[in-house]
């Protein structure tokens, strides 16, 4: 299993929290690259929803990675 920015961003709009096979189900009917399906097919299924892309992808960036200052936009 590997995540890059862009796969990882075809769950953004994802309806969090989600269990894995909601997201499977959101994958594919958004029409995500099927690295994205596979992804989620390789996760532990415990259950539990996933509460966010960071439970998926500890090293998604959030907002606190970039460096700008959003007051001077």
């Amino acid at each position: 299993m590997y995540w890059t920015l862009e796969l990882a961003s075809y769950l953004e709009d994802a309806p969090w929290p989600a269990t894995k096979d909601e997201l499977i189900d959101y994958a594919i009917r958004t029409g995500t690259p099927l690295e994205v399906v596979e992804n989620l097919q390789e996760l532990e299924d415990d259950g539990e929803p996933y509460e966010n892309i960071e439970e998926i992808w500890p090293d998604y960036p959030t907002k606190d990675d970039f460096f700008f200052n959003e007051d001077e936009y």
